[in-house]
């Protein structure tokens, strides 16, 4: 029962806010409402069962308690807004898609900081738990809180509209919609993660991509994503294990997903998710075209000179050219001491060690690496490969 109410949180969660937030204007009412239906179904459906249509069972919960709420209120705004709600209800189900474009171009306005954007959407889109935001950012929860009300606040008190913009507006705003998009899907596509964010992530970026067809990085972004998660099912055994690329069945793999990532790539333009996507690209051939993928991460280098993308950069060319080339990269990605403690570039090193020979210096540097992931399918792999070196 909690899996079917968890299901359907996280499918419909965002959805009810974005509705009541377009209909009421109310960002705490909406996201009130939207609780209390959750905690109306945790009572009600272990007695009468999961609802045929559990989402739109919420939708309707949440509002007639909204409406409850504006009808004790005496403020005349508040009643126009519960007529407005009463006379939404017969065609919320066509505005839920547009709603939640309209949230997330608001909760990533610019007049809000990056971390205030991100958190916000996790929160508001995706309905993240804000003890869960808190952790990600390394605050207290009570501090989160007080920082999302002070961004709510702040839309209310600088006016910011809740709508997708238009003309040079939209495509100043289309970056910071694109990173958030694309944060929810590596949240859902994490060894840990939760599939339904990534399954969102791509339903979003769908619209986005139909939104702007000819913004070129919305295409980017959709074949992206569609690429990566394709191989979703095949990225763990029947134990549950983290797999190699080169361990997987790709018969599990979507290969619709891949042919429409593929087919987006023409028009995908040169951005960094492009650049992405077609090195997601290289990924699904066999084999696999080494030079071509260390090629492709030079480009995004340029494009984002990151010391995790160098990381990735000094992986590719160490398949591509030799471990030894690989090391060299690696350590300069290592300079400054920004991958210091960093699991998956312990990891690396451990992988392009051991494919020169050092197997018992791999050995020490795989467990190390899991020693520094906090992900428990990354440290049992990890384990797994020192074991391997060890046995060697």
């Amino acid at each position: 029962m909690k899996d079917a109410l968890a299901a359907a949180a996280q499918e419909s969660y965002g959805r009810i806010v974005a509705t009541l937030i377009r209909v009421t204007g109310d960002w705490d009412l909406a996201e009130d409402c939207a609780q209390e239906a959750l905690a109306t179904a945790l009572e009600k459906w272990p007695g009468e069962g999961v609802p045929a249509n559990p989402g739109g069972w919420l939708m309707t919960v949440a509002r007639n308690r909204a409406i409850d709420v504006l009808r004790r209120a005496t403020v005349e705004q508040r009643k126009l807004r519960e007529v407005l709600l009463l006379s939404a209800e017969a065609k919320e189900s066509e505005e839920w898609d547009d709603d939640r474009l309209r949230l997330i171009f608001t909760c990533c306005h610019p007049a809000l900081s990056l971390e205030a954007r991100v958190a916000l959407t996790l929160r508001t889109v995706c309905g993240v738990p804000t003890g869960e935001i808190a952790r990600v950012f390394l605050v207290a929860e009570p501090t989160m809180t007080r920082r999302l009300t002070r961004a709510k606040t702040k839309i209310s008190t600088a006016n910011i509209p809740y709508r997708v913009p238009s003309g040079p507006a939209l495509s100043e705003r289309l970056p910071g919609v694109l990173a958030v998009i694309y944060l929810l899907f590596t949240r859902g596509y994490t060894n840990d993660g939760e599939p339904a964010f990534a399954d969102e992530a791509i339903r979003l970026a769908r619209l986005l991509r139909r939104l702007m067809p000819d913004q070129p990085e919305a295409a980017g972004l959709l074949a992206l994503c569609l690429l990566q998660h394709s191989r979703r099912r095949a990225r763990r055994d029947a134990a549950g294990h983290l797999l190699t690329l080169d361990q997987q069945d790709r018969t599990l793999w979507d290969h619709e997903a891949i042919a429409s990532g593929l087919a987006l790539l023409p028009t995908a333009g040169r951005g960094a998710y492009a650049t992405q996507a077609h090195i997601a690209a290289e990924h699904t051939r066999s084999p696999a075209d080494w030079p071509a993928i260390a090629g492709w991460y030079d480009r995004l280098v340029a494009l984002q000179p990151t010391p995790v993308v160098r990381l990735n950069r000094a992986v590719a060319h160490g398949f591509a050219y030799g471990p030894a080339r690989g090391l060299d990269l690696l350590a300069e990605a290592r300079a400054g001491g920004a991958l210091d403690g960093y699991a998956p570039a312990t990891a690396a090193e451990a992988e392009l060690t051991a494919r020169l020979g050092d197997r018992i210096r791999a050995e020490l540097l795989f467990r190390t690496a899991a020693d520094e992931t906090t992900s428990p399918a990354e440290r049992h792999a990890l384990l797994g490969r020192a074991t391997e070196m060890e046995d060697a």
